[in-house]
Formats: C-alpha cells, structure tokens, sequence
C-alpha cells in the first residue's frame, strides 16, 4: 500500500492543475499531505487483514463498509466527493453506481494479500461494489489490483499490458505525450485507468512512474497513487521514498501499514509452505 499512499501524497500539491505539467519537481515538500484517497486505501487495507485470506465476499463488502465509515470519521476532512460523503453519512450504506476513479484509488491492498489472480480480482471486486457498482467502477478496481498482483508475482510488462487490454478493453495506444496534450480534468475510471496504465508501463522506476503521472495534470493525487499502487508490485520502493512518505503519516495510520507488512511476509510464508509440501 506504500506506492498508493506516497503516490497520494506526492501528487496532492499539483491537483487541479496547480503544477506545470512536467516530471521535473521536487517530490517531497511541506506544501504535501495525504488525502482520501490515504485514508480509504487503509481502511480497505485493514478490513482485509481483518477478514483474512479466506473470508468470502459478503464479509469483505461489510468489512469494507465498516472499515471506510470508521475512517472517514476519524479523518472527515480529508477530501471526500460529495456523493461518496453522503454514503457515508447514511444510516443504509448502499451503492449508488459510481464510476468513480475512487475504486481503483483504495485497492492496493487487495493486489498484495491473495495467491491468485482469479482470487484478488474476486476481492478487489467486492472493495469497490459496496458504492462503486457501475461496471467501470468495478473494472477500475480489479484493473488495479490485477496489475499489482502480476507485477509482484514476476510478469513482464507486455504480459501485464497484454492481459490488461484482453481482459478489461483500456485503450492504451496514446503516449503519455499525447494523454498530456489533450488533458482535462476527469475523475472518472475510464479516465484514470489508462492515464495510471500508461504512466506505470512508460515509467522505469516507481519512482519515474509516479512522475510521469503527476505530469498530467488534473487529479494528480489520485493518478500518482494508482500509478504508484502497480509501479511498487513491479520494482518496490526505494528506502529513502518511503522514509520520507511516512512522515507526512499521524500514527495510527502508520500502525495499519506496519501491521499490513507483517501479514503479507506471514501470508507469503504460508504460499511458500504450501508449495513445500506439494512438492
């Protein structure tokens, strides 16, 4: 969840096109901050941890309601939209067809928790539909978390690309160059997910990734963090990112992503286990 959350941060000075649309910035300054899409990232990543591996979708769909309710409240001004503030405000939660980029900004965790791909699309699908149910909405979310889980299970790029533009139909034939000229700003999933998709298959680093979605313009925060989200299941992060992201983080969220290291290294103990004894 890292790479969503320092994206998030990194890109939050430059949203509404309050940069000059260049990946030549400082990325790290007093005028940053993490946002919602912080927020709700950890609330979906501890509703997870919480259900654990094996809990099935109605349970996850509470979780995740419970978890982002319980969020939102410690942090109500964090940058919520209109319509998703007054889902959680409702006395009856209920999704409202959203297509959103919200979904595909707070799936992270799901791209990381699951051993396999069929299974983290299952679960990524059940973060976003509890508001998100449009189809774009819910295919934002398992783009996202698909790409995460290929990229940190060891797939190449054109696998990633390949299996992107068959399963879920992004056009990815502009350049960054040609998705820069024609910006404006949308904050929708079927505007985000080819903007983040090509940042991350044009970028070289995390790093460089979250650049080249900053540079775009318009909802910088929440392009870096999708972005950020697949480039850190492909190369990591470097140390001094991550120091430097999680001072801008109070404690308890801090703690959420502590304790989320600390099951996805016994999850991956529990895969390597398994492929033991199977062999």
């Amino acid at each position: 969840m890292y790479g969503a959350i320092c994206g998030d941060i990194i890109g939050s000075r430059f949203e509404f096109d309050r940069g000059g649309k260049t990946k030549d910035f400082e990325l790290f300054t007093k005028e940053d901050d993490f946002t919602d899409d912080t927020v709700m990232t950890i609330a979906v990543g501890e509703a997870l941890m919480y259900c654990g591996r094996d809990a099935d979708t109605d349970a996850i769909r509470r979780a995740v309601i419970k978890g982002m309710r319980k969020w939102a409240k410690k942090y109500p001004a964090a940058g919520y939209g209109g319509r998703f503030s007054r889902w959680l405000c409702s006395s009856d939660p209920m999704p409202y067809g959203s297509y959103g980029n919200g979904s595909a900004m707070r799936v992270s965790a799901a791209g990381w928790l699951y051993d396999s791909l069929e299974r983290t699309r299952e679960v990524a699908r059940a973060t976003a539909d509890v508001t998100h149910d449009h189809p774009e909405g819910i295919k934002g979310a398992e783009c996202t978390a698909a790409v995460i889980y290929m990229g940190r299970t060891g797939c190449t790029k054109e696998e990633i690309r390949e299996y992107v533009i068959r399963e879920f139909g992004y056009d990815l034939s502009e350049s960054l160059d040609e998705l820069r000229a024609r910006h404006r700003h949308v904050e929708t999933c079927q505007d985000a997910l080819p903007k983040a998709l090509t940042s991350f298959f044009e970028g070289t680093s995390y790093e460089d990734a979250v650049r080249n979605a900053v540079s775009l313009g318009g909802d910088t925060d929440t392009l870096a963090a999708i972005a950020g989200a697949m480039a850190e299941g492909f190369y990591g992060m470097t140390v001094r990112i991550l120091i430097d992201g999680r001072r801008y983080l109070p404690e308890d969220i801090d703690s959420v992503l502590e304790e989320f290291d600390q099951t996805k290294r016994h999850f991956a103990d529990d895969e390597k286990a398994a492929l033991a004894e199977e062999k």
